[in-house]
């Protein structure tokens, strides 16, 4: 997905993941890019993973994706990742907002989420039962369906939604799963969504200017 909606005609590409864990979207992103070079940088809030990254050639920096700003000049990436990371986190919009402005317009933002109306999970509903990617006693807070997400990602046009794929589709083995996942991206355990930044000026987080949720998301960068 990364190679086929990288930009033409630069000679270097810059790829930022956004909890990249253990690293291996990121070196599997530099793989799959031929004939130029690609400078991968990664930000996590696990101080492990940042120390392992650095030995892997990943420009690496300890961060709170919530609260801070991410160190890195405006339209600075090619490609920004996200991948089960973003079901994590409360301030969706400050975090959007941070990849609007450290995106290039054009660059693509690929994001992985578990697909909260997923064949299992409507099932679980279905007999009273709480959707395991966001049980109460977990780790999850947000819930991501198809739909809501390209309604969210797509408000005031700050991006676009360009390609949309399922991964996984349980509890059927591997072979169907990769042809369910095909068919059927909506009922798939997981949604693999590529999202471009348009051309639009200011940031993401200016939404909130318009729309009052009842909540305390961030709207101003830390003057501190």
């Amino acid at each position: 997905m990364a190679q086929k909606h990288l930009k033409h005609g630069q000679d270097t590409a810059r790829v930022l993941d956004i909890g990249f864990g253990s690293g291996t979207d990121l070196l599997n992103i530099r793989q799959s890019i031929k004939g130029r070079e690609v400078i991968l940088y990664g930000v996590d809030g696990y101080e492990p993973h940042v120390q392992q990254g650095a030995s892997k050639k990943i420009n690496t920096c300890l961060l709170d994706i919530e609260s801070e700003r991410l160190p890195f000049e405006d339209q600075f990436f090619d490609i920004v990742v996200a991948n089960q990371v973003i079901e994590h986190t409360k301030d969706i919009f400050w975090i959007f907002s941070e990849i609007s402005r450290v995106i290039k317009p054009g660059g693509c933002v690929i994001i992985g989420v578990p697909n909260l109306a997923s064949l299992h999970c409507r099932v679980q509903l279905l007999i009273g039962e709480q959707p395991s990617c966001i049980e109460v006693l977990g780790p999850h807070v947000r819930g991501v369906t198809k739909k809501s997400f390209e309604r969210f990602v797509t408000a005031d046009g700050y991006y676009q939604v360009i390609e949309q794929r399922g991964s996984n589709f349980y509890p059927f083995p591997p072979a169907i799963a990769k042809v369910l996942s095909r068919l059927l991206p909506g009922f798939a355990v997981s949604l693999i969504i590529c999202i471009q930044r348009t051309d639009k000026p200011g940031k993401f987080i200016d939404i909130l200017k318009t729309r009052f949720f009842e909540t305390n998301f961030r709207t101003a960068e830390k003057t501190s």
